[in-house]
């Protein structure tokens, strides 16, 4: 249902370090780049995450309530991806842990303070 998200940055260059190393926990590299617009998959077909200044040419703010779910192959994965956002600069919004029955989620916000989590359900 959902073919890719993105989300805004004032530093394109610093999202795009953050990101390269972020996003290959999950087995994603970049899949296109035109300009400033970067894209991430990790298989054809499956949803991907993108990043950009805004269009608009104005800065890039953070949506109140918006948050962008990693989908993780199990704890292990959660623990690390949110361990490698923090390496890389990355604030705690929530330590990886239990969330409800059979939820299991870690919470961080990016270099911009776009708020991201990694999960696994099972």
């Amino acid at each position: 249902m959902i073919g890719y998200t993105t989300v805004g940055t004032n530093d394109i260059a610093r999202a795009a370090r953050f990101y390269d190393a972020l996003l290959a926990e999950l087995g994603a590299k970049r899949t296109m780049e035109i300009g400033n617009f970067i894209v991430w998959g990790s298989a054809p077909g499956a949803p991907m995450f993108a990043v950009t200044p805004p269009f608009d040419g104005k800065p890039a703010t953070v949506g109140n309530g918006v948050m962008i779910a990693l989908a993780a192959s199990g704890k292990a994965q959660v623990d690390a991806i949110h361990r490698k956002a923090l390496e890389l600069g990355a604030t705690d919004e929530g330590a990886p842990g239990p969330r409800g029955d059979g939820f299991y989620a870690g919470y961080f916000r990016d270099l911009d303070g776009n708020k991201l989590n990694a999960f696994f359900m099972g």
